[in-house]
């Protein structure tokens, strides 16, 4: 199960994509995730200030 980044929480600081190994996340007003390329090692979660970052359902 791949990570996505809850809309109404991320702030685009940016903290996320320079720690992705897999480079799956797209910067924007909002970040996103690329679920085809999430390896799940859940780096960006451990890293995201506002807790964002969370297993898709």
């Amino acid at each position: 199960m791949a990570y996505r980044i809850k809309e109404d929480t991320c702030i685009a600081c940016g903290t996320c994509i320079d720690e992705c190994p897999v480079e799956a996340i797209s910067a924007g007003d909002v970040y996103v995730i690329d679920p085809a390329v999430c390896t799940e090692c859940g780096t960006c979660a451990g890293v995201c200030p506002t807790e964002a970052i969370v297993l898709a359902e």
